[in-house]
């Protein structure tokens, strides 16, 4: 099979166009009110290694559908008018998340150099997943 744009060209791609947030910068805005940093990885990694305290936990999977007031599946969250910064493991799915995003018209938003496994590898504070309260 050949494909006309693959996952390198991708984040090639977004690398262009996205910020990349430094972790030292990274750092400092996450103790600011004013910025939400966002989770994209699977539950199962949430649970496996825990994640930044306070990120809000937005799988990638339902990203698009959560940020677009117009869908059933909206998050508040997303129009907090809040500085965005997503992270997954390695900073692969946060990069091709942060351009859809953007390109939605999501801003200010940006995501995190290294993802998780740097944060995690510079003994940056982590937590456990906050235990899952099912809609009543």
């Amino acid at each position: 099979m050949h494909l006309k744009k693959g996952y390198k060209a991708l984040l090639e791609e977004a690398g262009r166009r996205v910020t990349t947030v430094p972790l030292a910068e990274a750092r400092a805005l996450w103790e600011r009110p004013d910025v939400q940093f966002v989770d994209l990885r699977d539950v199962r990694e949430l649970e496996r290694e825990g994640m930044i305290p306070g990120a809000f936990h937005a799988p990638r999977g339902m990203l698009e559908f959560w940020i677009d007031p117009e869908s059933p599946y909206y998050k508040d969250v997303f129009g907090s008018g809040k500085t965005f910064v997503f992270y997954c493991q390695s900073a692969w799915r946060s990069a091709l998340a942060t351009l859809a995003v953007q390109e939605m018209g999501l801003a200010p938003v940006c995501h995190l150099e290294g993802g998780f496994r740097a944060w995690k590898d510079a003994g940056l504070p982590t937590a456990e997943r906050p235990p899952h309260h099912p809609r009543k």
